[in-house]
């Protein structure tokens, strides 16, 4: 589901993602070599703290001149398209899954307005809304269907619009940053298993469930990669810089041995297994919508964090795994450019960029 899909004709090169976040601008671009998928370019810009804060654009000016900086940093080709597929923040965004009893369609579409505004804080006149009527029913009425719901504020929609467009691009498509992750992370094929997907990222944490590749449920935490260095910091009494070299040196430290490094970020830590736990409860004893999680995904930068797999797998006494964003991809025996451990950072840019090697079928 995208807010923004425009058909253009002739459309011969690949729309490229671009994946807009608080800290940082990812850029990925597809092409095809025979039947097999190759990247064509990928870099990332970091943005300072302050210019975005929690998905909302403060200096629009540097934000664009950083948007500038990776379209011409990005390799080992250059982009040759400025149609851009650009993901939208979760923080400011509303994903819901919504259960009707037996009606007619437009009868449905009627009911969506009222869902919208029944589960949003936004007036529905200040939203832009999409939604998907979907092929199972999660519904306890054999009879009734089930729609996918998303929605976000106008201002932070046109916002991005300005930005992109300031920046010289044409955007061609606008998504939620979890749904592009279930394009890049999830099998196209894979059905039937229910899913966490848990993104670390510079500034929240995000978790999602998804039933048979549906996101059924979305929530965010204030869990980071930099609420890591953060608590280093204080604990070690170490600078913000002298602290991120240690977080990327010796990564949570040792949980057998309780070194310092582990004691200065272990309350963090079981703050967030807390939240895991709290957040996969409420989906299977409240919403009922699977028996239980078969899978977990871990991606966002902060998954790269030395030691936090092994660490979460034990406390949640379930296997984690990290997140693959090439497995929708067919790249024959080539090795991505991007180092294998590096390749989770650009989960959400390889989803929307799968969309854009694939715009004819856009929806």
């Amino acid at each position: 589901m995208g807010f923004l899909n425009k058909k253009i004709f002739n459309f011969s090169n690949s729309a490229f993602g671009l994946d807009l976040s608080d800290l940082s601008v990812k850029a990925i671009q597809f092409e095809k070599k025979g039947s097999q998928d190759r990247i064509r370019s990928f870099g990332m810009v970091d943005i300072p703290q302050g210019v975005i804060s929690n998905g909302e654009v403060l200096k629009k000016e540097i934000v664009v001149s950083k948007i500038k900086e990776l379209l011409q940093k990005t390799g080992p080709k250059k982009l040759n398209s400025n149609k851009a597929i650009c993901s939208l923040p979760e923080t400011k965004a509303f994903l819901r899954l919504i259960n009707f009893p037996k009606m007619k369609e437009e009868e449905i579409k009627e009911a969506i307005k009222w869902e919208i505004e029944a589960n949003i804080p936004l007036p529905l006149e200040q939203v832009y809304f999409d939604w998907q009527l979907l092929n199972k029913n999660f519904s306890k009425n054999k009879d009734g269907s089930s729609a996918l719901i998303a929605a976000i504020s106008k201002d932070v929609t046109d916002q991005f619009l300005e930005i992109l467009e300031a920046a010289g691009l044409d955007p061609i498509g606008l998504e939620i940053e979890s749904m592009a992750q279930v394009h890049s992370l999830i099998k196209e094929n894979e059905r039937g298993k229910t899913i966490l997907i848990i993104d670390i990222g510079d500034r929240r944490t995000s978790f999602i469930i998804l039933a048979e590749n549906i996101p059924c449920f979305t929530s965010s935490i204030p869990f980071s990669a930099g609420l890591l260095t953060n608590s280093l910091s204080k604990a070690l009494k170490l600078s913000f810089n002298e602290a991120e070299k240690v977080k990327l040196n010796y990564g949570i430290g040792s949980f057998v041995k309780k070194d310092p490094v582990f004691k200065a970020v272990s309350p963090a830590l079981k703050n967030l297994v807390f939240e895991i736990e709290r957040s996969t409860n409420f989906y299977i004893t409240e919403l009922k919508y699977s028996a239980s999680i078969d899978q977990i995904i871990l991606c966002g930068g902060g998954a790269l964090t030395k030691g936090l797999v092994p660490y979460l797998s034990k406390k949640i006494n379930k296997k984690i795994n990290l997140g693959d964003p090439w497995i929708n991809l067919d790249l024959g025996n080539q090795i991505p450019p991007i180092p294998k451990d590096q390749s989770v950072k650009y989960s959400t840019a390889v989803g929307l960029a799968l969309k854009g090697m694939n715009y004819e079928n856009l929806p």
